[in-house]
């Protein structure tokens, strides 16, 4: 069964995966991080979209972050660009640093973020 301490742990987790890819400088090395963090994120998120039902979590709040997660893994995918830009990029600076700044912007999306930040609160 998941509780609401389960569902406030998981979404810590992602808020720390998040936080992760804003701090990084754009340096050699980072294209491993943002792949390994983008990678926690999408993987939350599906763990989330299993576990979150009407029957469990009733409150429409949890049912709209559901719906947000479902738009995300549809609408934003990078896992292709970074395994095509790894080979010829991984060094460039401005490169990685539009990567990371696009992912970001895909998860402020539809006030994504806010809203998982928000059910922190909440539960």
């Amino acid at each position: 069964m998941v509780t609401n301490e389960y569902l406030k742990n998981v979404l810590e987790k992602i808020i720390v995966a998040h936080t992760t890819l804003t701090k990084l400088e754009d340096r050699s090395g980072d294209l491993e991080i943002i792949k390994k963090e983008i990678l926690k994120i999408n993987g939350f998120f599906h763990v989330l979209i299993n576990k979150m039902n009407a029957e469990t979590f009733q409150s429409s709040d949890f049912l709209d972050l559901k719906t947000k997660f479902e738009y995300y893994l549809n609408n934003y995918s990078f896992e292709k660009e970074i395994e095509t830009m790894a080979p010829l990029y991984s060094e460039d600076s401005n490169r990685l640093k539009n990567m990371r700044l696009k992912i970001l912007e895909s998860l402020t999306d539809k006030k994504l973020m806010d809203n998982i930040e928000y059910m922190i609160e909440k539960l």
